[in-house]
């Protein structure tokens, strides 16, 4: 389970981020608005915990900009606001939950434990193709397709925003945990085997190569003007 942090002080920001990874959640963090935005763009998050009042933006905003991108995403808003109009506003925003500060750490993690096991759906359906990242199942007509580690997520990620280009290094971003210690042709070799073990088989295109700007899910409609195989 991936969460983002956003919260500008940096004391509270680092607690947060050391307790929830003490067990065992993989975590972002952001200290304002415009690195959030980026984190949100770049990763698929299955809860985004963020503050409201940030020094460049508004905690409300990222929760619509977070709901419209996925709506299975929770998003729980903390903040120092203790008015009850201030939690029917967060809550009618398209917020989850809101826990107003100062918290106590062990309830927040009951509540966002709480938000994670109803969260929606996390499978990709598109046409006959469908792809389950909680299972690590790919299916393409009825039919399952041995996909697996990191060209399984490479797929999953580029699917989740098939109305971009995504760069190499967007890529290694949202899927290496380290991606300063690996080499961009890792993204190359994971498209590959994409095509070698997917797309050929099953006589479909899934994956279009943007020349000099990245990839872009194609399936079922490939932009046969920009793919170069």
């Amino acid at each position: 389970m991936r969460i983002l942090i956003i919260e500008d002080e940096i004391t509270l920001n680092r607690t947060l981020q050391e307790g929830l990874t003490d067990f065992g959640y993989q975590v972002d963090t952001a200290e304002n608005y415009k690195d959030a935005e980026y984190f949100i763009d770049i990763r698929n998050y299955d809860l985004v915990l963020t503050d409201w009042m940030l020094p460049d933006g508004d905690g409300i905003e990222l929760c619509k900009i977070v709901k419209n991108r996925s709506s299975r995403t929770a998003v729980v808003i903390i903040s120092a606001r203790d008015d009850k109009e201030s939690e029917i506003e967060a809550l009618k925003s398209g917020a989850d939950d809101f826990i107003k500060k100062p918290f106590d750490f062990d309830i927040l993690l009951a509540r966002i434990e709480a938000r994670l096991r109803f969260g929606g759906t996390n499978v990709i359906e598109i046409d006959d193709l469908v792809i389950n990242p909680d299972e690590e199942k790919i299916e393409y007509a009825g039919e399952e397709i041995e996909l697996k580690g990191k060209p399984f997520e490479v797929l999953t990620h580029l699917a989740r925003h098939r109305d971009q280009i995504v760069s190499k290094e967007q890529l290694l971003d949202a899927i290496w945990e380290e991606p300063e210690l690996v080499t961009p042709n890792v993204i190359e070799v994971a498209i590959n085997q994409i095509r070698q073990k997917m797309d050929k088989p099953l006589n479909i295109s899934t994956i279009e190569t943007i020349r000099r700007r990245g990839y872009r899910f194609c399936y079922p409609n490939a932009a046969e003007d920009t793919k170069l195989k």
